[in-house]
């Protein structure tokens, strides 16, 4: 992997160069992630002329997920109580003779800002932008293994749990049993925050799960994650409770895995990110459910559970291949419940089989 990375930070320092700026601050953790192999807690890279530079306060530990460091990237530990690994990153590049220096102004706060122009008053900073995102972007097959493992673990989590007694259980009790099992499994932890609703709750997107305990004849909705090497999966799924679903409930499943099955078939190379959307959509729109969804259908996916490219109505640009995203359309009704199915797929030609289905738990209606 070591290769990998340092052909990565090369990529940025060419933008650098095309950009006007001579070294990079890269401070976002998942871009410091992406570029060094490990992102310690509140560590910054220095994309330097001379040479690149991690710099952080203590060293990473793969104990919290935080990776592991490149062995070819020199990391610089700061001695100092509250010493800022930025304030130190543009002191480097400074006496590494750099007249300017990126950063990324969309992550970078005014304080940093000013502390920064104060230590190296004669550094012009200019503003990296969303460099480091756009590289992220398309994934390679080493990062696609760590996303399918991922889907892995939660796939196994899910289905333990589904396999127990649900009946009397808390939605917090099983979000936490479930966020517990994608660690056992080898998860560096969950993706975000598990997600579980029942009865009138379920089918909300976010749902922060509640005191309220499962009862027959419920829709559960579970939507959650798991995180490995860093990189982050997302699988959602709605059951029936202890008896046979009632006709509202199979009408709703239906539709909402017809839409789900219909952005999945979308997902080509070339394809606009809003026709992707759009093809989710209108099967819920053609049955009257225009208000009942969410404002995406889906969304990128890699060392955040939320990247770019977002499959919305006004969303820009083109899928390409071995972009992971997912497809998750859902309805709520007030009051009753709802549904969502939501799958982690990578963009594949056709020629390759279509999209790749990374979460594979059944889709079926199940009453548990």
């Amino acid at each position: 992997m070591s290769e990998v990375y340092a052909v990565r930070r090369e990529r940025v320092r060419e933008r650098c160069a095309a950009g006007g700026g001579a070294a990079a601050l890269v401070s976002r953790p998942a871009n410091v992630r992406y570029l060094a192999g490990a992102a310690p807690l509140g560590a910054v890279l220095l994309v330097g002329q001379g040479e690149d530079v991690l710099l952080c306060g203590r060293p990473p530990s793969d104990q919290h997920g935080e990776g592991r460091p490149d062995e070819a990237l020199r990391m610089r530990l700061l001695s100092e109580p509250g010493a800022d690994p930025a304030v130190a990153a543009a002191g480097l590049a400074a006496g590494q003779g750099a007249e300017s220096l990126a950063v990324e102004e969309h992550h970078l706060t005014v304080a940093r800002h000013r502390a920064i122009g104060s230590v190296a008053p004669r550094l012009r900073l200019v503003d990296l932008g969303g460099a480091v995102e756009q590289l992220r972007f398309i994934k390679d097959e080493e990062e696609i293994s760590c996303l399918r493992i991922a889907a892995e673990i939660a796939d196994q989590a899910l289905g333990e749990l589904l396999e127990s007694i649900l009946v009397g259980r808390t939605e917090r009790h099983l979000a936490l049993e479930l966020e517990r099992r994608l660690v056992d499994h080898g998860a560096d932890g969950p993706a975000f925050a598990t997600s579980v609703g029942t009865g009138p709750n379920s089918g909300r997107s976010g749902h922060r799960p509640s005191d309220r305990r499962v009862e027959e004849g419920d829709f559960l909705s579970v939507c959650l994650g798991a995180a490995y090497r860093g990189y982050r999966c997302e699988i959602g799924r709605t059951f029936v409770i202890g008896t046979s679903p009632a006709d509202w409930q199979i009408e709703l499943y239906d539709l909402v895995f017809a839409a789900q099955r219909a952005g999945r078939e979308a997902l080509v190379p070339g394809a606009a990110c809003r026709d992707v959307d759009r093809a989710a959509r209108h099967v819920m729109d053609s049955a009257g459910y225009t208000d009942g969804l969410g404002p995406v259908t889906g969304h990128g996916v890699g060392l955040e559970i939320d990247e770019d490219p977002q499959l919305a109505p006004a969303a820009m640009g083109k899928l390409d291949a071995c972009v992971p995203v997912t497809v998750e359309p859902g309805v709520h009704l007030p009051g009753k419940g709802g549904v969502r199915i939501d799958d982690t797929l990578v963009v594949r030609p056709e020629a390759d089989g279509g999209p790749e289905l990374l979460t594979i738990t059944t889709k079926e209606l199940l009453a548990l």
